[in-house]
């Protein structure tokens, strides 16, 4: 390559850049909001038995295929489908979103932003921390049982067309796909916000052309689907990055940003990343969340509240903020800035369940659905800022695939003691398979087994509360957005 090859500059900007640019101001002092936070929308089972039933009974049907830690790489499946079903995916614009950690999250930022905008719009995230219909939201709110089972009755003939024709069924996530692109486009809605399943290139989402394609933090998981290294791992993101689409980066590793930085150039896209064309300016604490300046494409936002804890819920802000910005025209067809107040507006409406959510007080018990040691990590830096633990009780249950050891040794220096647990799924990992671990991190007085989960949150509580002293202990319970799901149930939300 020439020295003036774009990609080379751009990779130059990129490796020699300051990390400090997009400084964080995590202040001391304590603000006071308004309202508190807004009440997470998790749906919770049909009040009508005749209802609940013809979900459990497509729940049941859903369950017969190929589960999500089941793949083959490849988009001939949903494609099919998608022709069958007239291409319902290309009958509106959509931002689709791919990344390690803070999917989620930053989807259902964009979701807000975009619906304070007087967008209708359809949001698709995975996976869900109570019910299968979360999966699936129009204007903000997940869509009804009825509307459920009647969309999954609308494409279900075309199901088992597809079925019939392939060599492998639609898996479990593919049919959700097209439940959920087919009731975008019946609302019909006006934008999609799409999280991706897993990787980019051959995940079932990917036969939409997103406008805005978002990469939030790429680390190590799915390493023996994705790659062993961010490197690896971002090729395969990089798929959804279509031509002439902008791309919206957050902070990556340099050979994580290198990867996907050459492919906007390969399809003549825009870029623009965190730390250089937008970013966090300042942040400080606040009662229920943080107070924040984001810096747009369009220019600052300052006195952005948002009722999410942590710096990494700061940077998903920044992102979905620069996200919604690209998609109206902010920085190439437009030069000034959205309306400041609808942005406030919006962000003090955000809420992530499952996500440094508080479900109790006396004591506090806080759900986390970090599953992987770099989610892991931003957790427990937040619980840090977040609130003043004198004692710290973690509940944890995780899945038998993931890198438990990394998650424990993340957890470490925050727990005073672990008490290690299962969820109710196939996938969890066995109680005392994990409790070994832990033993070897923690140290075997540190560590209590309860393969039981309500047990286990029984015992964490007790725990937390065990001596006068310890005016200040809490609960955080966390491993798995499963283990999050059961226990936000098990303590009476939903």
């Amino acid at each position: 390559m020439s020295e003036s090859d774009p990609f080379d500059e751009i990779v130059a900007e990129e490796t020699d850049r300051d990390p400090d640019l997009a400084v964080i101001e995590a202040g001391s002092r304590t603000l006071r909001t308004q309202g508190g936070p807004p009440q997470a929308d998790v749906p919770s089972r049909p009040e009508d038995p005749e209802v609940d039933k013809a979900l459990r009974d497509v729940e049941a049907e859903l369950a017969t295929r190929w589960g999500e830690t089941k793949l083959e790489p490849s988009v001939s499946r949903i494609s099919a489908l998608m022709d069958v079903l007239g291409e319902p995916q290309r009958s509106y614009p959509s931002i689709h979103i791919t990344g390690t950690n803070g999917k989620t999250s930053t989807a259902r930022m964009i979701e807000a932003l975009l619906g304070a905008f007087e967008l209708r719009t359809g949001r698709y995230t995975s996976p869900h921390v109570q019910s299968v219909t979360e999966r699936i939201s129009l204007d903000g709110a997940a869509i009804s049982a009825e509307r459920f089972i009647e969309t999954y009755q609308d494409i279900k003939p075309y199901v088992e067309m597809v079925d019939a024709q392939q060599e492998y069924r639609l898996s479990f996530f593919e049919v959700l796909t097209g439940m959920a692109y087919a009731a975008f486009a019946d609302a019909p809605v006006d934008v999609a916000v799409v999280e991706v399943g897993m990787g980019g290139s051959w995940d079932a989402t990917n036969v939409i052309d997103g406008d805005v394609a978002v990469v939030t933090p790429i680390d190590l998981d799915h390493t023996d689907r994705l790659g062993s290294t961010p490197a690896e791992i971002a090729g395969e993101k990089a798929g959804i990055v279509k031509q002439d689409a902008t791309v919206i980066l957050a902070q990556q590793p340099v050979d994580a940003a290198q990867v996907l930085l050459k492919k906007a150039v390969e399809v003549d896209a825009t870029v623009a990343r965190e730390g250089l064309e937008f970013g966090v300016t300042s942040r400080q604490v606040a009662v229920g969340g943080q107070l924040m300046t984001l810096r747009g494409l369009g220019g600052e936002y300052p006195e952005v509240y948002l009722p999410l804890h942590g710096a990494h819920q700061a940077h998903n802000a920044a992102v979905a903020l620069a996200a919604v910005e690209a998609f109206f025209g902010v920085g190439a067809q437009r030069a000034e800035p959205l309306d400041i107040d609808t942005v406030r507006k919006a962000f003090a409406a955000v809420s992530s369940p499952g996500r440094m959510e508080v479900v109790r007080r006396s004591p506090t018990v806080v759900l986390d659905a970090a599953h992987n040691p770099a989610g892991a990590r931003v957790t427990a830096e937040a619980i840090g800022e977040a609130f003043d633990f004198s004692r710290l009780i973690g509940v944890v249950g995780a899945s038998g695939d993931k890198n438990v050891r990394g998650l424990l040794e993340a957890f470490e220096p925050i727990f005073a003691e672990i008490v290690v647990t299962q969820n109710s799924t196939h996938r969890a990992m066995d109680a005392d398979a994990l409790a070994a671990i832990a033993v070897e991190v923690f140290g075997d007085e540190r560590v209590q087994v309860e393969p039981r989960l309500p047990d286990a949150l029984e015992a964490a509580i007790t725990l937390a509360e065990e001596e006068g002293e310890y005016t200040g202990g809490g609960v955080l319970v966390t491993g798995s957005v499963i283990t999050v799901g059961e226990a936000r149930l098990l303590l009476g939300k939903g």
